[in-house]
């Protein structure tokens, strides 16, 4: 009985054909290749190990892996997964444990119902990549992935797949992949969206992307030597001039001697007061930081809802900014900011920590002396100072216990974040009211597509000090000891200045790069950014102003019944090619007819066959072997038999005529 259940089983689900494992194995790994840049690379490696080892046992004949070897398995991968991120929820650990269940169920895949259920779990799989990122480059290569799923599922129904070309497995996936991209365009367009999902993923203690909220000198190198981009820019009526790019992030005002920190003191007091001079209206795309802290240009008025402005000019977000953030706002670039001072802030502004830079203090003493009430010139006593003894350079010296003063008087010799701090410092012992502001400065204008590329390296550090009668005025003493940082930007002034591996100095790539920018600039603006409330605006060109959820919905259904309808009329009229016997039989026609033997027009199978063997004699018996194969097939049953048709082909294959010489 035992027996019985198992060769009905294997006659009900037959073992997989080896073009058919093949196909699932690439499956598998391309599944494992587009998670590759967010798993670890230990896991990575084992995968692929795992994935090559299990083809390699099957390619020579080996079945599926024993209970005992894949339970144990499984073990140590969901082991492995906690212990690597502490949880099994959120993205990295569940997409790391779904991709190596993924490869370990290519150990037991050796029917058909196996393959099946393992090209679902991948094509699940290769969508969860998407939720890292979302970029044109992603989404073409999680499309990609597509193309080996179906052809796997295409090659489960076929006769004989080892008889198929590999070239003509992945073409009728393709076409059938462009025949279906006017619904999925569609279907983009007018499905209903929502203004927020119904259900979120769990959070992941997701590092933050970018700017930090505490600015030590010494410790900015890494997001100033990332080139990813952190927002674009489209100014209305055209562009920013080079020193009007400065995008405020974090005001810090405390100083502990090692690191600067902003303040929370007086955050529910009202803004300060600005007096706007000139102001600019502009569009800003800015990428995931998963912070709240919203860069804004420099000086921002308003800022898009869910955003709101404090006392110090920080623009700070309700929630995290954990997708792409498209907003519209308006700044300042020439104002007054808060012309009179709290005494409050006066203070907090003054602070320093106590035996921290003596020697600075002295300095900066020697200038309040000198210049009196003059801060504009206290000020540019220390511009000068970095203008003429100091040097730019992202590899600077690490700096001794008193940062201060080791940068003032011994090293001399650093980049923005350094400058801003010893200036700020020198400010306040001078009896300025001094803070550190960091942000972005510079960036690309991208003449065709008409907007400004900010990327992660283009991080900058300044000051604000507080004058009489003019408010808080930004101090760039960077731009004092550099100046192409402030006019051309950080990799102008990166190059040849320990930018470390040379990438800064690859003019001619750098420019391709930003000029490819222009397409991920279309991409997030046409589908990253085609929401629920663009969605609303589609009808307004046919006359209604904002589209309901019931307008889209029929506006669907009636695009799916003409694409249904045109789809009908093309299968009802199309030129029927007839089975897999008739394909055979048309493959054996186009060789008959190379060797000189073409079949006239109402001949029948057997008189052209048998015509054949006459002209072939060479061949006559693998004819008259093929006469009857097709006879038998065609017209001894109501339908083909699979074991007949794949005799038959192989038949087809192994003819090889000759030209008749006559």
């Amino acid at each position: 009985m035992t027996g019985f259940r198992r060769s009905v089983a294997t006659v009900a689900d037959p073992l997989l054909a080896r073009r058919s494992f093949d196909l699932l194995a690439v499956t598998m790994a391309f599944v494992v290749l587009v998670h590759a840049t967010h798993l670890p690379w230990w896991l990575t490696l084992s995968l692929a190990v795992l994935l090559g080892a299990r083809w390699w046992q099957r390619r020579r004949g080996g079945r599926n892996a024993p209970t005992w070897l894949k339970l144990p398995l499984i073990g140590l991968l969901l082991g492995a997964v906690i212990v690597q991120n502490g949880t099994l929820f959120g993205r990295e650990p569940g997409s790391a444990f779904a991709v190596g269940l993924l490869v370990l169920k290519l150990l037991e895949s050796e029917h058909r119902r196996d393959a099946r259920v393992g090209v679902a779990f991948a094509c699940f799989a290769l969508m969860s990549a998407l939720l890292f990122d979302q970029g044109l480059v992603a989404t073409v290569v999680v499309s990609l992935g597509i193309v080996p799923a179906l052809a796997t599922l295409r090659s489960l129904e076929e006769i004989d797949p080892q008889s198929t070309p590999w070239s003509r497995e992945f073409t009728p996936v393709l076409i059938a992949l462009l025949a279906a991209v006017p619904l999925s365009l569609f279907a983009f367009l007018f499905v209903p969206r929502l203004s927020s999902p119904l259900w979120g993923t769990p959070q992941d203690n997701q590092a933050k992307v970018g700017l930090s909220n505490q600015l030590s000198p010494g410790e900015m190198l890494d997001i100033m030597t990332d080139d990813t981009p952190a927002m674009r820019v489209t100014v209305d009526g055209g562009t920013l001039p080079p020193g009007a790019r400065y995008f405020r992030a974090f005001t810090m005002q405390v100083f502990d001697g090692t690191a600067w920190r902003p303040s929370f003191r007086g955050t529910r007091r009202p803004p300060a007061l600005v007096e706007a001079a000139r102001t600019i209206r502009y569009q800003a795309s800015l990428e995931p930081t998963h912070d709240r802290v919203v860069p804004m240009l420099d000086l921002p008025l308003s800022v898009p809802p869910g955003v709101r402005i404090r006392p110090d000019q920080t623009a700070v977000a309700d929630r995290p900014i954990d997708e792409t953030l498209a907003f519209s706002a308006t700044a300042a670039t020439a104002y007054r900011l808060e012309a009179s001072l709290d005494e409050g802030v006066r203070a907090e502004n003054l602070r320093l920590p106590p035996k921290t830079g003596p020697r600075a203090r002295a300095l900066a003493a020697s200038w309040a002396q000198r210049y009196g009430s003059d801060h504009a010139a206290i000020a540019a006593a220390a511009l000068a100072l970095f203008h003429d003894d100091f040097s730019y350079s992202l590899a600077a010296p690490p700096l001794g216990r008193d940062r201060i003063d080791d940068f003032l008087f011994g090293t001399r010799e650093g980049y923005c974040e350094h400058f801003a701090s010893s200036f700020t410092f020198l400010m306040r012992a001078a009896g300025l009211p001094a803070r550190v502001v960091t942000g972005y400065q510079g960036g690309y204008w991208n003449a065709s597509g008409k907007y400004l590329l900010v990327r992660h390296s283009d991080a900058h550090a300044w000051s604000e000090v507080w004058l009489d009668g003019r408010g808080w005025v930004r101090f760039d003493p960077t731009g004092a000891v550099r100046p192409e940082r402030v006019q051309l930007g950080a990799a102008a002034a990166a190059a040849g200045h320990g930018a470390g591996d040379g990438l800064f100095d690859m003019a001619w790539l750098r420019d391709l790069r930003n000029r490819w920018d222009i397409v991920n600039q279309w991409w997030n603006q046409g589908v990253i950014g085609f929401d629920a409330l663009r969605q609303q605006g589609l009808l307004q060109p046919f006359g209604v102003p904002r589209a309901e959820v019931s307008d889209l919905a029929l506006v669907f259904a009636i695009g799916c019944a003409l694409l249904a309808a045109a789809a009908l009329g093309w299968a009802l009229f199309q030129r029927r090619e007839g089975d897999a016997l008739d394909a055979w039989m048309r493959r054996l026609q186009r060789k008959l007819a190379r060797a000189g033997v073409s079949r006239r027009t109402g001949e029948g199978p057997k008189h052209y066959l048998a015509r054949a063997a006459r002209a072939l004699p060479g061949h006559r018996n693998a004819l008259e072997r093929l006469s009857g194969l097709y006879l038998r097939s065609r017209y001894g049953h109501d339908e083909p038999p699979p074991e007949s048709v794949a005799e038959f082909g192989r038949a087809v294959k192994e003819l090889k005529p000759r030209r008749v010489v006559k």
